[in-house]
């Protein structure tokens, strides 16, 4: 309860303070009402792919944690009710609670089918995620007014859908590279789903956003961070499970960590040139992901020794990774900050897995949820610490031309909503704030 009510003291001062902050300050930053917003989105809707993908290939599979899986995709869902509430009341809220609710229940329909090998139960199934692209995809431009179109909305959403039956169809038929390959590309159309959505509420209510954008460079360069960073805990997670079940795909979630080692290694060469790529690749590899397999491995065989020397493996990395961010960015995010956040991290990996394995699964997908909430709080501090580097690269914040008139006088109706939708954002970014401080504090 006090930290609620810490939280909520922290939010009433944001929300006074932010239209003024924005508006002074005009270093660049990925920290604007604009780019938290959609932060949030990112999280929300990557963690619905993530816990969506994961439960029917659970459910499929039987396996004893799939109940928890579910429970937690459900729970993801009714988190986005109350920012849907905050903007636009709460019989829209109610509308898309039943809309985007109920469309999880579509997954038990293809795991069923696919079990059963029954094509029509498919097609039934196939038929029910129509509905919901159709009914979602009107309801988002009704409620963004035409600023995110129907035919786009529509788009996304089938799109995002074939993503998930993808996933799940490539791993019934036991092709597992497609699979995650499937996943990866899924998982990262979230984030564009997220950009749009964003920019259409952003334009559709631009002063109450203080002017800031949420395509802009800066907050560009937090989303991605933002997608590599819960890519990593996603598979970073997904690949210690499956490795202490000896799952037939194990191999194939290594592989898709090491396509996603060279998707980060891209995005460091893009900022840091090739030089600084290569020292990141071979920090996060050898130190890291070769630990986490060497930490299952250990686990199998009840080896605390070796146990043991993955865990320091493990230390070393968040030391040897704080060092170079810390190098990288001149000191922009400090050594000490970037090591205890990067430990803070490698904690939440290490305390789903032991979870996993004690079989505690209500304890693991807790776990889950906060450490991949936490690594929004990393793309965060990391993305604003290269935008006070190179603020050249990263300007142009602010809408460039001027916002019109709502002809009401005063406070609109739907600035007050709007209000609310920045209210949600920096309430969601609070609380991320306070578990990301806490957790490097410790």
């Amino acid at each position: 309860m006090k930290q609620m009510k810490r939280i909520l003291v922290t939010f009433m001062a944001l929300v006074l303070l932010v239209p003024s902050l924005a508006m002074a300050n005009d270093s660049a930053t990925v920290k604007t009402p604009a780019a938290d917003l959609r932060s949030s989105l990112d999280q929300l809707l990557s963690e619905h792919f993530v816990l969506a993908t994961t439960y029917m290939m659970k459910s499929y599979e039987d396996a004893p944690d799939a109940d928890e899986v579910w429970d937690k995709l459900d729970q993801n869902a009714a988190d986005m009710t109350p920012a849907i509430a905050s903007v636009y009341g709460e019989e829209a809220a109610a509308q898309f609670e039943d809309i985007f609710r109920g469309h999880n229940d579509y997954a038990d329909g293809f795991v069923e089918a696919a079990k059963s090998d029954d094509p029509e139960a498919r097609k039934k199934a196939e038929a029910e995620v129509d509905e919901f692209v159709n009914e979602f995809g009107s309801f988002l431009a009704t409620a963004t007014e035409g600023n995110l179109s129907e035919e786009a909305a529509k788009e996304v959403l089938a799109a995002h859908e074939q993503d998930v039956l993808s996933v799940f169809d490539h791993y019934v038929n036991e092709e597992y590279e497609k699979a995650y390959t499937a996943f990866r590309e899924g998982f990262n159309r979230m984030f564009g789903i997220s950009k749009a959505l964003s920019t259409a509420i952003v334009t559709q209510m631009p002063e109450e956003f203080a002017q800031t954008k949420a395509d802009s460079k800066a907050a560009d360069l937090r989303s991605n961070l933002n997608a590599l960073a819960s890519e990593h805990f996603a598979l970073a997670t997904l690949e210690m499970q499956k490795g202490f079940n000896q799952a037939d795909d194990y191999d194939f979630v290594t592989w898709a960590e090491n396509q996603h080692t060279g998707d980060f290694k891209a995005a460091i060469a893009s900022i840091y040139g090739d030089k600084g790529a290569e020292q990141f690749e071979k920090v996060w590899q050898q130190d890291h992901i070769n630990a986490q397999s060497n930490l299952v491995t250990a686990t199998l065989e009840e080896d605390e020794e070796a146990r043991k020397m993955a865990e320091q493996s493990l230390q070393m990395f968040a030391e040897d990774f704080g060092a170079f961010l810390g190098t990288e960015t001149e000191g922009n995010l400090s050594e000490e900050d970037a090591t205890a956040a990067i430990w803070a991290h490698e904690e939440d990996v290490l305390q789903t897995f032991n979870h996993y394995v004690e079989g505690d699964y209500a304890a693991t997908y807790d776990s889950f949820r906060e450490g991949y909430g936490f690594m929004f709080g990393i793309g965060e501090t990391l993305g604003d610490a290269i935008v006070k580097q190179k603020p050249d690269q990263f300007g142009g914040e602010m809408m460039p031309e001027a916002m019109p008139d709502t002809g009401m006088g005063g406070t609109s109706d739907q600035g007050v909503t709007a209000w609310m939708w920045i209210a949600f954002g920096i309430l969601a970014a609070a609380s991320a704030g306070l578990v990301y401080r806490k957790k490097v504090n410790q």
